[in-house]
């Protein structure tokens, strides 16, 4: 599997980015083959981090083009900016017995 990590640090509100994102990034994440699972997290004094997982890194690539042209064209009156790309293959993976 592979994961996605956009970090971005000037978000004026990431709860409404989180939002907004739901339904937009959620379709196109849903209509990407390979797609597994899609995180959005607060971590605080304007950070907002999107993680997505897919099967394969071709997959999520592609994915990622279109949820950057989403955020650039519908979430630009939050002043996203840039985010830091962390993306790579997944090592270990913990899961609960439970």
């Amino acid at each position: 599997m592979y994961v996605v990590i956009r970090k971005y640090t000037n978000v004026r509100s990431v709860a409404d980015a989180a939002r907004r994102a739901k339904s937009g990034v959620g379709q196109i994440l849903r209509e990407s083959h390979g797609f597994k699972s899609y995180y959005v997290l607060d971590g605080g004094k304007g950070v907002g981090v999107a993680v997505m997982i897919f099967e394969d890194r071709e997959s999520a690539n592609e994915a990622n083009k279109k949820v950057m042209e989403f955020v650039q064209a519908s979430l630009h009156d939050l002043h996203l900016g840039d985010p830091e790309i962390v993306a790579g293959e997944i090592l270990v993976n913990i899961q609960s017995d439970q």
